[in-house]
């Protein structure tokens, strides 16, 4: 994928949240839910890291999981310059396993994703190889919405770099709910002008579908979803009774 490998545009096209106030919800949900006391933190598909960085100054063991080399490579560079300590572990999603276990796993802005229900129960079982009985596995805007194509555009600056964002995804088979995601990334790097763009298939797993897998995996208790923003979830807000569901939320599961 072209956009990974530029992990510093990557970090300023999505740096809209506040990780600070991501990092408080968590400590807020592990009292809440958690079984067991959390030291250890797990993020897959980290990217480039900005809770992980976060979650390392608070003084818990972090840990990033990538596939890109690149985006690894730039995280622990971060670290050093933030003056942290974080492990990193280059390895497919769908298919890894952890010497330590963690107390404590997320996935964040929608990146659960997968080419079929085979990848993402694999998914589920490494993540529950990886994850300590009684942690939790919190997953950031899970895709609960299929009723259209949808296409969202921004533009974020940092130090002289500008990068317009574009996000779109396109129903491709309807039979097997597969649709097309494609990104793109139009950067003005002080008067350098760059395009990077990727595209690829993907599984939609409805909200009841998603459920079913999680049962049929047998290893995590469901214990709800609820609205939220970018930077912070509402428990008193269950999908459940939302008007309409909105792809940005919060899953919560806990491993049995």
């Amino acid at each position: 994928m072209e956009i990974y490998k530029h992990p510093l545009y990557y970090e300023v096209a999505f740096s809209f949240f506040d990780p600070k106030e991501q990092v408080d919800c968590f400590e807020k949900i592990i009292e809440k839910f958690s079984k067991v006391k959390v030291k250890r933190f797990l993020d897959v598909a980290c990217g480039p890291g900005l809770q992980l960085r976060e979650i390392a100054k608070r003084g818990y063991e972090a840990v990033g999981l990538d596939s890109s080399p690149e985006m690894l490579a730039y995280l622990r560079q971060k670290a050093r310059e933030e003056g942290v300590r974080i492990e990193t572990i280059q390895a497919d999603m769908y298919n890894f396993r952890l010497k330590q276990k963690v107390d404590f796993v997320f996935i964040m802005m929608g990146s659960l994703v997968a080419g079929s229900n085979d990848k993402f129960l694999s998914h589920l079982d490494s993540v529950a190889h990886s994850l300590k009985s009684g942690g939790l596995y919190f997953i950031q805007n899970k895709a609960v919405d299929w009723t259209q194509n949808a296409e969202q555009s921004w533009t974020m600056e940092r130090n002289g770099i500008t990068v317009k964002t574009t996000f779109s995804t396109r129903w491709k088979d309807i039979l097997n709910q597969i649709y097309t995601e494609k990104i793109i990334l139009e950067v003005n790097d002080h008067g350098q002008l760059l395009k990077f763009e990727d595209e690829e298939d993907l599984k939609f797993i409805f909200p009841q579908e998603f459920k079913a897998l999680i049962r049929l995996n047998g290893k995590f208790e469901f214990l709800g979803w609820w609205e939220g923003t970018e930077s912070t979830w509402h428990l008193d807000r269950p999908l459940e009774k939302a008007k309409t569901p909105s792809n940005i939320n919060m899953v919560l599961l806990r491993r049995k």
